[in-house]
């Protein structure tokens, strides 16, 4: 799909039949190219996605804090006002972010509303030297404590709100590794998103400044790739190795279903692994059979 993210994936009906070697191709595509899509899975449910996300691992209930549908299945329904349109890498605030996830298309409108990824390991490896090495030791707080600011520029201020306060109902700290070791490849990727809100030990003017020179880096375009949507589309990102974000220029409804396989704790270069802070380790994000 581009020079350093994304492949099509062409001639696979997904569902939770497919064979252990397509699978296997699913997932080695997976970790070297970091998302894959998928055209024309019409004939897949609700059922159908969950199928298939299990087969690539065990999967965590729909969000830690946001209601979700037969428990697995988080309702991204862009009809409610809030806008998702800060890159961001999925749950980093909790202790184990996800795996992977699986997106499908389930109503789109009638232009706009792409989804952009960034490479966080190629965002990594083409950093100055002197740069990775700081970043290297580096650790961030990662929270899902809302920015209220962000509520009176959206689409719908009060449903907003409402959607805020319940998004931020347990409210969770988690420090982990500004560079995480892919516990699968061993490449080295950059966390951090628009959940990482300060680096720690450094003052605010400082954190802010490093976060802002690292993430414009990471979403520089060379690292990206754009996915425009159509009817029967589904997108599987490795969590670990990426950022996304909506890019919200449309009108009218936006509807996705997103399915969750459950991850590690990140584990950064100096062997540290990620530190809950506050809120708990989320139980009901850890793999649903052990819940």
């Amino acid at each position: 799909m581009a020079g350093r993210i994304g492949a099509e994936i062409s001639g696979v009906k997904l569902g939770g039949d497919l064979s252990a070697d397509t699978v296997a191709q699913v997932r080695e595509t997976l970790l070297s190219r970091k998302v894959v899509f998928f055209r024309g899975q019409d004939h897949l449910d609700q059922e159908g996605q969950i199928a298939f996300a299990k087969s690539l691992g065990e999967l965590t209930t729909g969000h830690p804090t946001l209601p979700s549908l037969g428990g697995h299945v988080l309702d991204l329904d862009y009809s409610k006002g809030q806008k998702v349109d800060r890159w961001h890498t999925d749950v980093t605030f909790i202790e184990r972010p996800p795996l992977a996830s699986v997106l499908r298309a389930i109503e789109l409108p009638p232009a706009g509303g792409d989804t952009l990824w960034a490479n966080t390991v190629t965002a990594y490896e083409t950093l100055p030297s002197e740069l990775r090495a700081l970043l290297d030791g580096l650790h961030a707080v990662h929270t899902n404590q809302y920015d209220y600011a962000r509520v009176a520029f959206s689409d719908d201020p009060e449903r907003t709100r409402k959607y805020a306060e319940i998004f931020a109902s347990t409210v969770f700290e988690t420090l982990h590794p500004v560079v995480r070791v892919h516990p699968e490849t061993g490449e080295r990727s950059i966390l951090l998103g628009d959940f990482a809100r300060r680096i720690s030990g450094y003052p605010a003017h400082l954190s802010n400044s490093v976060i802002k020179l690292v993430q414009e880096h990471v979403t520089s375009v060379e690292n990206t790739v754009r996915w425009r949507w159509a009817p029967g589309d589904v997108a599987v990102w490795d969590n670990r190795a990426t950022q996304h974000r909506v890019v919200h220029d449309f009108a009218g409804p936006r509807r996705l279903h997103r399915v969750t396989v459950a991850g590690d704790v990140p584990v950064g270069v100096d062997g540290r692994a990620s530190q809950v802070l506050a809120g708990g380790p989320a139980i009901d994000y850890s793999p649903v059979a052990a819940a």
